[in-house]
């Protein structure tokens, strides 16, 4: 499904995401510096490796992912067999195996779904009914495909934040059965206004309770026919034009063989002012059962109250596809690590002031594609691991993750049997620096190699840039996170070795400003290239620790993941 910011936005140094168990290693050096072996444990100091990362494969395959003739990567075009044609013969040729069942393509089925001549959110059974415009009172759309949807006379149902957390004892669907009704929803978490993290929630730092995509996911695990979360500035993040702008046009989704029908109707979004209306016709006010939601104990209260909608849904189903090599492990090949990139970007877009329409996507993500072959490369040429390293280059991340949400559905190799691995989405150009920032927070035992490993190599743990934003639900490590994979990702930092936190933001402003998502976003020749070989070094060692490792990384115990992965490893060959 598409996000209402599909891409996270760019933390630290443009965010390198990683996920991995890691160990003691040496300061870092140049290209073709020795690389710690493997390790199980945080305070171990390996021995090198002997990789070999190579800067030259780095820059020949971003120059050429991100030219004019690839016409910025747009999937499920005519350009889409040039560009997988590319990706295959540098997979081949870094030494990798193909991975998709003897193939190198996995197709990866989607559908776009458009709402046509959408009526009115109509609400009535308690004095004058009421209507409320699309657009800019309320928005929706179906995940459904399904030439009409109708919505009619749907019972409202105030559910709080909407959160079914067993491992906090927490359920605001508590007593509640949903068939045939709309849920009004509020949006992120309940402790979200709180300075510190150390809430229920999490507090300030969102969690995935908190995302409109978590809402919507349990409304229909709930039965509901319908979701509604009511828009708030200040918790949202974002100001109603951009769910406007999301949520008006083509909506992206991963094809099911259902077709979607285990989802609600309809799903959408209502300005505040608009809850409060509705909420004070059931004579109830928004602001009081905002602070009562936010106590554990809160039960879902009926408002007495009907909602009507309906839209036609212009349908388009089209195919494009995942790139998986495989480098098979010598010991334990039914374990896998994974790395993963996404090779998708804009394709054309709105021309800058030249006329120059094509978003090249050097930086994203031409770059993390690079980084696939150059790990694949360096990794062959050190040898095979313990385990079996995978590397999937991923579509359609642009749509919403679609390309790794579809891998997530079906997994070539077991999800049960993954043990985590490495994604890299938007490396960015730039000097070396002393910090890497971690996005998420403290979720999983990973957290705790990691951080020997920064100390290994004299670097700093940074902050992370706007936790309240929740970065790490929107790039493809989260498709696996959420089904119980445990994925970490951390980002180089601002500080720059040469020039400090002053150039490393100013750099980094520079790049959000005129390249990010834009034409701008374009190969060149005077790239500074010793900060993503800083952090090609780092994955690399991350990587081929955890594929030599025999640790099977779990979440915290009180993570919203930790319970699927429980599970998961206690199935029949898991973990």
């Amino acid at each position: 499904m598409i996000s209402i910011v599909s891409k996270k936005s760019f933390l630290s140094s443009l965010c390198v995401l990683a996920l991995a168990a890691c160990s003691g290693a040496q300061p870092i050096g140049g290209v073709g510096t020795a690389l710690p072996p493997p390790s199980d444990t945080p305070d171990a100091t390996p021995a090198s490796a002997g990789a070999n990362v190579s800067l030259e494969l780095m820059k020949r395959m971003t120059e050429r992912l991100s030219a004019d003739d690839f016409e910025g990567r747009a999937p499920s075009t005519a350009t889409e067999p040039k560009v997988l044609d590319y990706i295959v013969s540098q997979f081949k040729a870094a030494g990798l195996e193909p991975g998709a069942n003897g193939e190198w393509l996995q197709p990866v089925p989607t559908v776009e779904i458009t709402a046509q001549k959408p009526s009115a959110l109509r609400v009535s059974g308690s004095g004058t009914p009421m209507s409320f415009s699309f657009g800019d009172q309320w928005v929706g759309t179906s995940y459904r495909v399904t030439p009409s949807t109708k919505l009619e006379n749907s019972p409202l149902v105030f559910v709080g934040y909407g959160i079914v957390a067993p491992e906090l004892g927490w359920d605001d669907y508590a007593g509640v059965d949903m068939k045939g009704k709309t849920a009004v929803i509020l949006v992120n978490d309940p402790d979200y206004a709180m300075e510190s993290e150390d809430g229920l929630f999490k507090g300030r730092r969102m969690t995935y309770y908190g995302r409109w995509t978590y809402k919507f996911e349990e409304a229909a695990r709930q039965g509901a026919a319908g979701a509604i979360i009511v828009h708030d500035t200040f918790p949202a993040a974002y100001g109603w034009n951009v769910v406007n702008s999301s949520w008006t046009g083509p909506q992206y989704y991963v094809q099911t063989p259902n077709e979607a029908m285990d989802q609600t109707q309809v799903n959408g979004w209502v300005q505040k002012d608009v809850a409060e209306k509705i909420l004070s016709a059931a004579d109830q006010d928004l602001a009081t059962l905002t602070k009562a939601a936010q106590a554990k104990g809160f039960k879902p209260i009926p408002l007495d109250l009907n909602a009507s909608v309906s839209f036609e849904n212009t349908i388009r189903k089209s195919n494009s596809h995942n790139v998986v090599g495989i480098l098979p492990g010598k010991t334990r090949p039914n374990e896998y690590v994974l790395y993963s990139a996404h090779w998708d970007h804009l394709g054309r877009c709105t021309p800058d002031a030249t006329g120059d329409d094509i978003c090249n996507g050097a930086v994203d993500n031409a770059t993390g594609v690079a980084a696939l072959a150059a790990l694949a490369k360096a990794n062959a040429d050190a040898g095979p691991t313990a385990r079996s390293q995978v590397f999937l280059a991923v579509t359609l991340e642009e749509s919403g993750l679609l390309g790794s949400e579809y891998y997530a559905q079906n997994p070539i190799y077991p999800l049960e049997r993954t043990v985590g691995g490495v994604n890299m989405d938007a490396l960015a150009p730039g000097g070396r620096t002393r910090d890497y920032a971690m996005v998420g927070g403290d979720k999983s035992e990973l957290n705790d190699r990691f951080r020997t490993a920064l100390r290994a190599r004299g670097l700093v743990e940074a902050a992370e840039d706007s936790p309240e934003k929740g970065g790490y639900y929107r790039s493809d490590h989260f498709s696996l996170a959420k089904r119980g994979v445990p994925m970490f990702n951390f980002g180089r930092g601002i500080d720059l070795v040469e020039g400090g936190k002053a150039a490393g933001k100013a750099a980094e402003d520079d790049y959000t400003a005129n390249r990010y998502h834009q034409p701008g976003d374009e190969y060149a020749q005077s790239w500074d290239w010793s900060g993503i070989m800083q952090d090609m070094e780092l994955l690399y060692s991350l990587g081929r620790d955890l594929a030599d490792s025999t640790a099977w990384p779990n979440w915290r115990p009180a993570d919203e993941f930790r319970a699927i992965r429980d599970r998961s490893c206690a199935g029949e060959g898991g973990c």
